[in-house]
Protein backbone atom coordinates (compact mmCIF):
# COMPACT_ATOMS: atom_id res chain seq x y z
CA UNK A 1 0.00 0.00 0.00
CA UNK A 2 1.16 3.52 -0.79
CA UNK A 3 0.07 6.68 1.00
CA UNK A 4 -0.80 10.22 -0.02
CA UNK A 5 -1.15 13.51 1.83
CA UNK A 6 -4.69 14.55 2.68
CA UNK A 7 -4.56 18.16 1.57
CA UNK A 8 -3.30 20.43 4.34
CA UNK A 9 -4.52 18.23 7.20
CA UNK A 10 -1.10 16.72 7.91
CA UNK A 11 -2.60 13.23 7.61
CA UNK A 12 -1.14 10.51 5.39
CA UNK A 13 -3.89 8.24 4.07
CA UNK A 14 -3.76 4.95 2.23
CA UNK A 15 -4.35 5.26 -1.51
CA UNK A 16 -7.23 2.82 -1.12
CA UNK A 17 -9.66 3.39 1.74
CA UNK A 18 -12.44 1.27 3.22
CA UNK A 19 -16.11 2.15 2.67
CA UNK A 20 -18.29 0.54 5.33
CA UNK A 21 -21.69 0.33 3.60
CA UNK A 22 -21.25 -3.40 2.87
CA UNK A 23 -20.54 -4.33 6.52
CA UNK A 24 -23.85 -3.03 7.83
CA UNK A 25 -26.67 -5.09 9.25
CA UNK A 26 -30.26 -3.96 9.33
CA UNK A 27 -33.01 -2.99 6.91
CA UNK A 28 -31.26 -0.23 5.00
CA UNK A 29 -31.44 -0.63 1.19
CA UNK A 30 -27.88 -0.24 -0.11
CA UNK A 31 -25.84 -0.62 -3.25
CA UNK A 32 -24.11 -2.60 -4.63
CA UNK A 33 -24.96 -5.55 -2.37
CA UNK A 34 -26.42 -6.30 1.00
CA UNK A 35 -24.01 -8.40 3.03
CA UNK A 36 -25.74 -8.44 6.43
CA UNK A 37 -22.48 -9.02 8.32
CA UNK A 38 -22.49 -9.72 12.03
CA UNK A 39 -20.12 -7.72 14.23
CA UNK A 40 -17.41 -10.39 14.45
CA UNK A 41 -17.25 -10.90 10.67
CA UNK A 42 -17.32 -7.18 9.98
CA UNK A 43 -14.35 -6.61 12.29
CA UNK A 44 -12.46 -9.48 10.64
CA UNK A 45 -12.93 -7.92 7.19
CA UNK A 46 -11.84 -4.48 8.41
CA UNK A 47 -8.85 -6.01 10.19
CA UNK A 48 -7.80 -7.84 7.04
CA UNK A 49 -7.88 -4.56 5.09
CA UNK A 50 -5.76 -3.00 7.83
CA UNK A 51 -3.22 -5.83 7.47
CA UNK A 52 -2.89 -4.84 3.80
CA UNK A 53 -2.07 -1.25 4.75
CA UNK A 54 -5.49 0.44 4.76
CA UNK A 55 -5.66 3.18 7.40
CA UNK A 56 -8.72 5.23 6.36
CA UNK A 57 -12.23 3.95 7.14
CA UNK A 58 -15.30 5.86 5.97
CA UNK A 59 -18.78 5.50 7.46
CA UNK A 60 -21.98 7.47 8.13
CA UNK A 61 -24.32 8.05 11.01
CA UNK A 62 -26.87 5.43 12.08
CA UNK A 63 -29.34 4.70 10.53
CA UNK A 64 -28.12 5.99 7.15
CA UNK A 65 -25.47 3.26 6.98
CA UNK A 66 -27.33 0.87 9.28
CA UNK A 67 -25.06 -0.20 12.12
CA UNK A 68 -21.78 0.29 10.20
CA UNK A 69 -20.80 3.22 12.41
CA UNK A 70 -21.19 1.07 15.52
CA UNK A 71 -19.10 -1.72 14.01
CA UNK A 72 -16.37 0.71 12.97
CA UNK A 73 -16.24 1.96 16.56
CA UNK A 74 -15.76 -1.61 17.79
CA UNK A 75 -13.03 -2.15 15.21
CA UNK A 76 -11.26 1.07 16.27
CA UNK A 77 -11.25 -0.15 19.84
CA UNK A 78 -10.03 -3.59 18.75
CA UNK A 79 -7.18 -2.46 16.49
CA UNK A 80 -6.17 0.65 18.43
CA UNK A 81 -7.78 4.01 17.78
CA UNK A 82 -4.47 5.73 17.06
CA UNK A 83 -3.74 3.33 14.18
CA UNK A 84 -6.61 4.36 11.90
CA UNK A 85 -8.26 7.47 10.49
CA UNK A 86 -12.05 7.66 10.74
CA UNK A 87 -14.15 9.57 8.24
CA UNK A 88 -17.81 10.03 9.17
CA UNK A 89 -20.76 11.97 7.76
CA UNK A 90 -24.42 12.89 8.17
CA UNK A 91 -27.07 14.22 5.81
CA UNK A 92 -28.10 17.25 7.87
CA UNK A 93 -27.87 20.75 6.45
CA UNK A 94 -29.11 22.79 9.40
CA UNK A 95 -26.42 23.75 11.91
CA UNK A 96 -28.27 22.59 15.03
CA UNK A 97 -29.12 19.23 13.48
CA UNK A 98 -25.55 18.70 12.31
CA UNK A 99 -24.12 19.57 15.70
CA UNK A 100 -26.34 16.97 17.38
CA UNK A 101 -25.57 14.41 14.68
CA UNK A 102 -21.83 14.65 15.32
CA UNK A 103 -22.33 14.16 19.06
CA UNK A 104 -24.46 11.10 18.30
CA UNK A 105 -21.78 9.75 15.96
CA UNK A 106 -19.12 10.19 18.64
CA UNK A 107 -21.32 8.22 21.02
CA UNK A 108 -21.89 5.47 18.43
CA UNK A 109 -18.19 5.25 17.61
CA UNK A 110 -17.09 5.49 21.21
CA UNK A 111 -14.44 7.93 20.01
CA UNK A 112 -13.94 11.05 17.90
CA UNK A 113 -14.07 11.31 14.11
CA UNK A 114 -10.95 12.57 12.36
CA UNK A 115 -13.03 13.99 9.48
CA UNK A 116 -16.75 14.75 9.51
CA UNK A 117 -18.62 15.54 6.29
CA UNK A 118 -21.88 17.22 5.47
CA UNK A 119 -23.16 14.35 3.34
CA UNK A 120 -24.64 14.48 -0.17
CA UNK A 121 -24.96 18.23 -0.44
CA UNK A 122 -26.93 19.17 -3.56
CA UNK A 123 -27.88 22.47 -5.15
CA UNK A 124 -31.23 22.51 -3.35
CA UNK A 125 -29.58 22.46 0.10
CA UNK A 126 -26.28 24.13 -0.71
CA UNK A 127 -27.17 27.59 0.58
CA UNK A 128 -28.43 26.18 3.88
CA UNK A 129 -25.13 24.34 4.38
CA UNK A 130 -22.84 27.29 3.62
CA UNK A 131 -24.85 30.11 5.16
CA UNK A 132 -24.25 31.51 8.62
CA UNK A 133 -25.48 29.03 11.21
CA UNK A 134 -25.58 26.20 8.66
CA UNK A 135 -24.06 22.73 8.85
CA UNK A 136 -20.58 23.92 7.88
CA UNK A 137 -20.54 26.48 10.69
CA UNK A 138 -21.56 23.71 13.08
CA UNK A 139 -18.69 21.49 11.94
CA UNK A 140 -16.27 24.40 12.34
CA UNK A 141 -17.51 24.94 15.89
CA UNK A 142 -17.10 21.23 16.65
CA UNK A 143 -13.56 21.32 15.24
CA UNK A 144 -12.69 24.28 17.46
CA UNK A 145 -14.08 22.37 20.44
CA UNK A 146 -11.91 19.34 19.59
CA UNK A 147 -14.85 17.00 19.01
CA UNK A 148 -13.71 16.41 15.42
CA UNK A 149 -10.35 17.18 13.84
CA UNK A 150 -11.29 18.24 10.30
CA UNK A 151 -14.37 19.42 8.43
CA UNK A 152 -15.65 18.10 5.10
CA UNK A 153 -18.24 18.48 2.36
CA UNK A 154 -19.38 15.46 0.34
CA UNK A 155 -21.30 15.92 -2.90
CA UNK A 156 -21.92 14.43 -6.34
CA UNK A 157 -22.12 17.94 -7.82
CA UNK A 158 -19.09 19.75 -9.20
CA UNK A 159 -20.48 23.24 -8.51
CA UNK A 160 -21.01 22.39 -4.84
CA UNK A 161 -17.53 20.94 -4.46
CA UNK A 162 -16.02 23.97 -6.19
CA UNK A 163 -17.75 26.26 -3.69
CA UNK A 164 -16.45 24.07 -0.86
CA UNK A 165 -12.94 24.13 -2.32
CA UNK A 166 -13.01 27.94 -2.14
CA UNK A 167 -14.26 27.97 1.48
CA UNK A 168 -11.57 28.26 4.16
CA UNK A 169 -13.78 26.38 6.64
CA UNK A 170 -13.53 23.17 4.58
CA UNK A 171 -10.56 20.84 5.02
CA UNK A 172 -11.55 17.76 3.01
CA UNK A 173 -13.82 17.07 0.05
CA UNK A 174 -15.52 13.86 -0.98
CA UNK A 175 -16.68 13.51 -4.57
CA UNK A 176 -17.47 10.74 -7.02
CA UNK A 177 -15.89 9.46 -10.21
CA UNK A 178 -14.74 6.40 -12.07
CA UNK A 179 -13.50 5.04 -15.39
CA UNK A 180 -16.80 5.95 -17.07
CA UNK A 181 -17.92 8.97 -15.04
CA UNK A 182 -14.61 10.83 -15.12
CA UNK A 183 -15.82 14.27 -16.18
CA UNK A 184 -15.83 15.74 -12.67
CA UNK A 185 -12.36 14.29 -12.00
CA UNK A 186 -11.09 16.02 -15.12
CA UNK A 187 -12.54 19.34 -14.02
CA UNK A 188 -11.16 19.08 -10.48
CA UNK A 189 -7.70 18.20 -11.81
CA UNK A 190 -7.71 21.39 -13.88
CA UNK A 191 -8.94 23.70 -11.09
CA UNK A 192 -6.22 25.06 -8.71
CA UNK A 193 -8.71 25.57 -5.86
CA UNK A 194 -8.81 21.80 -5.30
CA UNK A 195 -5.05 21.50 -4.81
CA UNK A 196 -5.08 22.49 -1.13
CA UNK A 197 -8.00 20.30 -0.10
CA UNK A 198 -7.88 16.63 0.76
CA UNK A 199 -9.95 14.74 -1.80
CA UNK A 200 -11.62 11.35 -1.34
CA UNK A 201 -13.34 9.77 -4.34
CA UNK A 202 -16.24 7.33 -4.01
CA UNK A 203 -18.28 5.43 -6.63
CA UNK A 204 -15.02 4.06 -8.04
CA UNK A 205 -16.90 0.91 -9.07
CA UNK A 206 -20.07 2.85 -10.10
CA UNK A 207 -22.26 1.28 -7.41
CA UNK A 208 -20.50 -2.04 -7.87
CA UNK A 209 -21.34 -2.34 -11.57
CA UNK A 210 -18.09 -1.71 -13.43
CA UNK A 211 -16.06 -4.71 -12.11
CA UNK A 212 -18.25 -6.93 -14.28
CA UNK A 213 -16.86 -5.14 -17.34
CA UNK A 214 -13.40 -3.86 -16.39
CA UNK A 215 -10.64 -5.21 -14.09
CA UNK A 216 -10.70 -3.84 -10.55
CA UNK A 217 -7.09 -2.71 -10.83
CA UNK A 218 -7.89 -0.67 -13.93
CA UNK A 219 -10.82 0.98 -12.16
CA UNK A 220 -8.71 1.94 -9.15
CA UNK A 221 -5.69 3.02 -11.20
CA UNK A 222 -7.90 5.33 -13.24
CA UNK A 223 -9.07 7.22 -10.17
CA UNK A 224 -5.58 7.29 -8.64
CA UNK A 225 -4.17 8.78 -11.85
CA UNK A 226 -5.91 12.03 -10.86
CA UNK A 227 -4.65 14.30 -8.03
CA UNK A 228 -6.82 12.66 -5.36
CA UNK A 229 -5.90 11.57 -1.84
CA UNK A 230 -7.64 8.19 -1.73
CA UNK A 231 -9.98 5.94 -3.71
CA UNK A 232 -12.84 4.94 -1.43
CA UNK A 233 -14.01 1.36 -2.07
CA UNK A 234 -17.05 -0.29 -0.48
CA UNK A 235 -15.79 -3.59 0.96
CA UNK A 236 -17.86 -6.37 2.52
CA UNK A 237 -15.72 -9.50 2.18
CA UNK A 238 -12.09 -10.51 2.56
CA UNK A 239 -12.02 -11.39 -1.14
CA UNK A 240 -13.13 -7.86 -2.06
CA UNK A 241 -10.41 -6.44 0.18
CA UNK A 242 -7.85 -8.63 -1.62
CA UNK A 243 -9.03 -7.49 -5.04
CA UNK A 244 -8.88 -3.83 -4.08
CA UNK A 245 -5.72 -3.74 -1.97
CA UNK A 246 -3.44 -6.75 -2.42
CA UNK A 247 -1.30 -5.44 -5.26
CA UNK A 248 1.37 -2.83 -5.76
CA UNK A 249 -0.06 0.25 -7.44
CA UNK A 250 3.40 1.37 -8.59
CA UNK A 251 4.72 -1.87 -10.02
CA UNK A 252 1.54 -2.92 -11.83
CA UNK A 253 0.73 0.41 -13.48
CA UNK A 254 -0.93 -0.18 -16.82
CA UNK A 255 -2.15 2.14 -19.52
CA UNK A 256 -5.53 3.56 -18.57
CA UNK A 257 -8.25 3.22 -21.22
CA UNK A 258 -9.40 6.48 -22.76
CA UNK A 259 -13.03 7.48 -22.38
CA UNK A 260 -13.62 6.65 -26.04
CA UNK A 261 -12.20 3.16 -25.49
CA UNK A 262 -14.49 2.67 -22.50
CA UNK A 263 -17.53 3.63 -24.56
CA UNK A 264 -16.45 1.22 -27.31
CA UNK A 265 -16.39 -1.62 -24.76
CA UNK A 266 -19.85 -0.70 -23.42
CA UNK A 267 -21.28 -0.39 -26.93
CA UNK A 268 -20.70 -4.11 -27.38
CA UNK A 269 -23.38 -4.62 -24.72
CA UNK A 270 -25.86 -1.79 -25.33
CA UNK A 271 -26.40 1.57 -27.04
CA UNK A 272 -24.22 3.56 -24.62
CA UNK A 273 -24.55 7.32 -24.19
CA UNK A 274 -21.06 8.93 -24.38
CA UNK A 275 -21.58 11.11 -21.29
CA UNK A 276 -18.78 11.36 -18.71
CA UNK A 277 -20.90 13.42 -16.26
CA UNK A 278 -18.78 16.55 -16.55
CA UNK A 279 -21.95 18.46 -15.55
CA UNK A 280 -21.29 21.35 -17.91
CA UNK A 281 -24.70 21.07 -19.58
CA UNK A 282 -27.45 23.12 -17.96
CA UNK A 283 -31.11 22.74 -18.83
CA UNK A 284 -33.35 25.82 -18.89
CA UNK A 285 -36.12 23.70 -17.32
CA UNK A 286 -33.92 22.29 -14.57
CA UNK A 287 -33.50 18.76 -15.94
CA UNK A 288 -30.40 17.04 -14.52
CA UNK A 289 -29.26 15.65 -17.86
CA UNK A 290 -26.17 13.90 -16.50
CA UNK A 291 -28.22 12.12 -13.82
CA UNK A 292 -30.74 10.82 -16.35
CA UNK A 293 -27.92 9.53 -18.52
CA UNK A 294 -26.35 7.84 -15.49
CA UNK A 295 -29.58 5.98 -14.70
CA UNK A 296 -29.77 4.82 -18.30
CA UNK A 297 -26.19 3.48 -18.18
CA UNK A 298 -26.78 1.82 -14.81
CA UNK A 299 -29.88 0.08 -16.15
CA UNK A 300 -27.83 -1.77 -18.75
CA UNK A 301 -24.92 -2.34 -16.40
CA UNK A 302 -27.10 -4.33 -14.02
CA UNK A 303 -29.18 -2.07 -11.77
CA UNK A 304 -32.31 -2.30 -13.87
CA UNK A 305 -35.07 -1.93 -11.27
CA UNK A 306 -33.22 0.72 -9.22
CA UNK A 307 -32.41 2.75 -12.34
CA UNK A 308 -35.96 2.62 -13.64
CA UNK A 309 -37.34 3.66 -10.26
CA UNK A 310 -35.07 6.71 -10.33
CA UNK A 311 -36.02 7.51 -13.92
CA UNK A 312 -39.68 7.30 -12.91
CA UNK A 313 -39.17 10.41 -10.81
CA UNK A 314 -39.39 12.76 -13.80
CA UNK A 315 -38.18 11.34 -17.12
CA UNK A 316 -41.53 11.81 -18.89
CA UNK A 317 -41.72 15.45 -17.84
CA UNK A 318 -38.10 16.02 -18.86
CA UNK A 319 -38.68 14.41 -22.24
CA UNK A 320 -41.69 16.66 -22.82
CA UNK A 321 -39.59 19.73 -22.04
CA UNK A 322 -37.06 18.53 -24.62
CA UNK A 323 -39.74 18.13 -27.27
CA UNK A 324 -40.95 21.68 -26.68
CA UNK A 325 -37.50 23.30 -26.39
CA UNK A 326 -36.36 25.36 -29.37
CA UNK A 327 -33.04 26.65 -28.00
CA UNK A 328 -31.27 23.31 -27.33
CA UNK A 329 -28.41 25.22 -25.68
CA UNK A 330 -27.44 22.05 -23.80
CA UNK A 331 -25.93 20.66 -27.02
CA UNK A 332 -23.60 23.65 -27.31
CA UNK A 333 -22.59 23.33 -23.64
CA UNK A 334 -21.70 19.66 -24.04
CA UNK A 335 -17.97 19.19 -24.85
CA UNK A 336 -18.79 15.90 -26.56
CA UNK A 337 -21.63 17.46 -28.60
CA UNK A 338 -24.08 14.75 -27.58
CA UNK A 339 -27.49 15.14 -29.23
CA UNK A 340 -29.03 15.49 -25.79
CA UNK A 341 -32.72 15.88 -26.80
CA UNK A 342 -32.52 12.72 -28.91
CA UNK A 343 -30.85 10.80 -26.10
CA UNK A 344 -33.48 11.96 -23.60
CA UNK A 345 -36.21 10.60 -25.88
CA UNK A 346 -34.30 7.31 -26.04
CA UNK A 347 -34.20 7.12 -22.26
CA UNK A 348 -37.91 7.89 -22.04
CA UNK A 349 -38.63 5.07 -24.49
CA UNK A 350 -36.65 2.68 -22.29
CA UNK A 351 -38.70 3.71 -19.26
CA UNK A 352 -42.03 3.41 -21.05
CA UNK A 353 -41.10 0.03 -22.52
CA UNK A 354 -39.93 -1.36 -19.19
CA UNK A 355 -42.12 0.33 -16.55
CA UNK A 356 -41.48 -0.07 -12.82
CA UNK A 357 -44.07 -2.38 -11.30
Amino acid sequence: MYYRTLGNTGLMVSEISFGTIPVLQGSVPVLPDYYNLDEKTAIQVMEYAYSLGCNLYDTAIVPEYGDAELKLGKFAEHIGREKIIISDKARFYNGNEMYEAVLTSCENLGTFSDIYFVHQVDEEHEEEVFQRGGALDALTELKNEGKIHFTGVASHYYSTLLRAAADIRVDVLQGSGNLLERGMLERMAAEPLFEKKGLLINKVYAAGLLPAVFPVRTLIQTVLSYPVSSALIGIGTIEQAKQAMKWNTKETQKEIPSFEEVICVLEKEYDAIPCDRCQRCRCFYGTEIHTIFRQYQYYFLGKDYWALRKLGMGIEESAQYCRNCTEMSCIFMCPKKIRIPDEIQKVEKLFLTHPVR
